[in-house]
C-alpha cells in the first residue's frame, strides 16, 4: 500500500495524570523530550514516511494543541475537538471518521515515538498491508528494543503474522502504538466513550488482527521521572547534531 496517499490520526487527547505535575499546564502531547514535542515526533514519523494528512484529537488543554498544530506546515493537520467530553481512543476515531474517510488509516499514539534502525517503520508497515485478510495491522517491538515500558507484553503472533492476546506470556510483544486500520470495522459505532481493545478483540476472533515487527528502539514517556531515561535513550541511538 502506498503510505503517501493514506490519512492518519493521532491520538493526542488523553488525560495525561501519570505525567503530573507537568500536565497541570501542559497538555502531555506538548511534553518535550530531547527538545522535541511528543507530538511533533509522531507527526515528524508520518511526514519522514510521505504522509500528507493526519488529524489530531484534543481535549486536554486542548487550546494548545491546536496553536502547536496551527504553527506546523507539514503534514496539514486537522483537528478533531473533544475539548467537551472525552471519547477514549475507539470513540476520538468515531468522532474524526468524517475527517479520515473510508481507506485504510494510519493510525499513530502521541504519548509514544520510536528511533528506526533503517527505512521508516510506517513505510514497512503499509508495505505489509493486505485488506483481503486484515481488519487491523498493529506494529509490533519485542520487550528488549522498549525503553519506559516495564515488561509486560501485549499480543502472541504466530508464523502467519495474526495475533492472539499475550494472557502475560513473557514471550510476548508490546504494541508499539502504531497501526493500520480499515475503517469499516467502525460501521454502526457511536462517538461513544469506548475502548480500541474492543476492536482488537474483535478482529482477534475473526482470525483479522495481524502484526508486524518494527526495525528500531521504541520508547514511552509515562511519568516525569522518565524524561530522563527516554533521553539517555535517543542520545544512545542518535548521533549528536554536527
Amino acid at each position: 500500500m502506498n503510505i503517501s496517499g493514506m490519512k492518519a490520526m493521532i491520538l493526542a487527547a488523553g488525560l495525561g495524570t501519570r505525567m503530573r505535575p507537568i500536565t497541570d499546564t501542559i497538555p502531555k502531547p506538548l511534553v518535550k523530550v530531547a527538545g522535541r514535542t511528543l507530538l511533533d515526533r509522531a507527526l515528524d514519523a508520518l511526514e519522514e514516511a510521505g504522509v500528507e494528512s493526519a488529524v489530531v484529537n484534543v481535549h486536554h488543554l486542548g487550546d494548545q494543541v491546536i496553536a502547536h498544530c496551527a504553527a506546523r506546515a507539514h503534514p496539514r493537520i486537522l483537528v478533531s475537538d473533544e475539548r467537551e467530553r472525552l471519547l477514549d481512543s475507539a470513540g476520538g476515531i468515531v468522532k474524526a471518521l468524517p475527517l479520515l474517510g473510508s481507506a485504510p488509516i494510519l493510525l499513530l499514539n502521541a504519548d509514544t515515538f520510536w528511533i528506526d534502525s533503517g527505512r521508516s517503520s510506517l513505510a514497512s508497515l503499509a508495505g505489509g498491508w493486505d485488506a483481503s485478510r486484515m481488519d487491523m495491522l498493529l506494529m509490533l517491538v519485542p520487550v528488549g528494543d522498549t525503553t519506559g515500558h516495564g515488561s509486560k507484553t501485549d499480543f502472541t503472533i504466530d508464523a502467519d503474522g495474526r495475533l492472539a492476546r499475550a494472557k502475560g506470556d513473557p514471550k510476548g510483544l508490546v504494541y508499539a502504538g502504531a497501526a493500520i486500520i480499515d475503517p469499516a470495522i467502525f460501521s454502526g459505532a457511536a462517538p461513544e466513550p469506548h475502548s480500541l481493545n474492543l476492536y482488537f478483540d474483535r478482529a482477534i476472533e475473526k482470525g483479522r488482527l495481524f502484526g508486524q515487527m518494527m526495525d528500531g528502539h521504541w520508547i514511552t514517556v509515562g511519568t516525569p521521572g522518565a524524561i530522563a531515561e527516554a533521553e539517555a535513550a535517543i542520545r544512545m541511538r542518535q548521533p549528536a547534531p554536527a
